[in-house]
């Protein structure tokens, strides 16, 4: 999926193109382009001329094959028509994929709303009816494109990659990747120990992708993750705080998920496995863009050893969660 060498393709993506390739599929921006906060791709909201508020997808080349892309297209539109508030590409001439000059791109309404907060109990039942109702019509068939969430992919392959790039500062190298390497063994342990069922997923659902108004709860945004996986993936981002709070939480979250969807709770094992492969996972992503100069821009600290040293004591942080009992709700029975 990934390739180097597409690293500063996004310097040709000027103002001036980005504007003539909107205008190619028939839409007129009136303002400006305002930049919203995505580094994978690039993502920019405006407002056209027949006043509706717009978001600018521009797909990172080389990452995803035209049919991974459109079926995180179709899966949204799919969700959309089960009455899932959801960001959805725009239709035109049924399409909504599209390309100019080597870009591929997608246009979206852009939905209003604020920061979900993940500590208000309210909203958090609400997300979780939201995501069992995902997740019922996300079982009735699997992803055919795009990639599945496993260790091999989300561990082992940026392990590799992060002991391959040479990118760890040189007095740091052997502590970090000791302490990764012992966060990775134990992680794939407790995965291989456990037998579930994948469904399709939002696969990046943290905080951040949600967005809250009063009067309608939430709408989800951003399926650019998406992929086959077990449903504890769409879940484990929501929790916060010590080890009490995660459980309140989690109990509000499985209980308002369960009025449309069983969740089978011996996944509830796999929450520090994939708590630890994201963070294998972050730190390789990062320095698989670090060509693409919106990255030293915006992640100036991940160059610095300091950052490496903190590195290190997370990993060993989440070593020691690794060997703790993984969460269990007492409400539920155990299978």
């Amino acid at each position: 999926m990934d390739n180097s060498s597409a690293e500063f393709h996004f310097q040709a993506l000027t103002p001036d193109l980005i504007l003539d390739a909107i205008e190619s599929i028939g839409i007129f921006p009136e303002t400006g382009l305002l930049a919203l906060n995505s580094y994978e791709n690039r993502v920019y909201q405006f407002r056209c001329d027949r006043g509706q508020r717009y978001v600018v997808k521009f797909y990172r080349p080389q990452r995803w094959s035209e049919a991974q892309i459109q079926e995180e297209h179709d899966y949204a539109l799919a969700l959309a028509a089960e009455d899932i508030p959801i960001a959805v590409p725009v239709i035109i001439e049924n399409k909504t994929l599209f390309e100019f000059k080597g870009y591929r791109f997608a246009l979206f309404p852009s939905i209003g709303g604020r920061a979900f907060e993940v500590d208000n109990l309210e909203q958090l039942e609400s997300v979780g009816r939201f995501i069992g109702r995902i997740h019922q019509y996300a079982s009735k068939q699997p992803f055919v494109y795009r990639e599945p969430l496993t260790p091999e992919i989300l561990g082992d392959d940026a392990y590799r990659y992060l002991q391959d790039s040479g990118i760890v500062a040189e007095g740091m190298r052997s502590a970090f990747f000791t302490v990764v390497e012992q966060v990775l063994t134990k992680a794939k342990q407790i995965w291989q120990q456990h037998s579930f069922d994948t469904i399709r997923l939002h696969g990046d659902l943290h905080p951040g992708n949600i967005l809250w108004t009063p009067d309608d709860g939430p709408g989800f945004v951003d399926l650019d993750d998406a992929r086959q996986g077990p449903a504890v993936q769409d879940i484990w981002m929501m929790l916060t705080g010590d080890r009490t709070q995660q459980l309140l939480q989690l109990d509000i979250l499985i209980d308002a998920y369960q009025e449309f969807c069983d969740f089978d709770t011996r996944q509830l094992a796999l929450i520090e496995p994939l708590r630890a492969f994201r963070m294998i996972h972050y730190n390789a992503w990062l320095t698989k863009r670090w060509q693409d100069p919106a990255f030293p821009m915006n992640f100036p600290w991940f160059a610095d050893i300091k950052y490496w040293e903190q590195q290190t004591l997370a990993f060993k942080e989440q070593l020691a969660a690794l060997n703790e009992a993984p969460l269990s709700l007492a409400s539920f029975n155990q299978a």
